[in-house]
């Protein structure tokens, strides 16, 4: 081993490794106060009934439009792979 190392009379804090040991626990605790106060300060905006009804009517033309194309056979193969629950035949 480095003999230098073991017969140093130098304190605990004068040496880097210890201060590289705990620089990785101390940023995640500050990086964990830091996403606890943006969480705290911007709460999530309230989505009233109106804008989620134009969002499904939007994702309901999209899947009409999937439907149309050629990925029809694809999306319910996928989704039957996914889910486990085989789509009613038409």
């Amino acid at each position: 081993m480095n003999t230098a190392l073991e017969n140093s009379n130098d304190r605990w804090w004068q040496h880097g490794f210890v201060w590289m040991v705990i620089a990785g626990p101390a940023i995640v605790v500050v990086a964990g106060f830091v996403t606890l106060y943006l969480a705290m300060s911007r709460p999530n905006e309230i989505v009233d009934e109106t804008t989620y009804q134009q969002g499904r009517q939007s994702d309901m033309s999209i899947e009409a439009l999937r439907m149309q194309s050629g990925e029809a056979p694809a999306m319910m193969g996928r989704n039957h792979a996914t889910t486990g629950i085989v789509p009613p035949d038409k």
